[in-house]
């Protein structure tokens, strides 16, 4: 997984590329965790765009980055998915969760 983080304004957008498995928890945790941090933001975009394969664990990652994020009262928006990636987050009943731009 290659990620990017672009902050403008008040929205800071972390882009998702390649594999989004358990081998990227790691990395997926750091990008968030200075975020979070930060008073100035208030809403967390996660580009999965460029994602071509997401696991159960990725959906996992997202629900603790929602976690997180509404304790430092923040939003967390999932944009753009593929139509691969958008039918496992209907499966797993994410809309019910986040919001979800395409």
């Amino acid at each position: 997984m290659e990620t990017n983080v672009k902050i403008a304004s008040n929205i800071a957008t972390i882009e998702v590329r390649g594999r989004f498995d358990f081998s990227t928890h790691r990395n997926f945790r750091e990008m968030y965790e200075h975020i979070l941090q930060n008073p100035q933001i208030a809403s967390i975009d996660v580009n999965l765009a460029g994602v071509d394969y997401m696991d159960s664990s990725a959906l996992g990652m997202l629900l603790m980055l929602r976690e997180r994020a509404q304790a430092a009262k923040k939003e967390v928006v999932l944009c753009k998915p593929n139509s691969t990636v958008a039918q496992i987050l209907d499966i797993a009943n994410f809309p019910k969760l986040f919001t979800i731009r395409n």
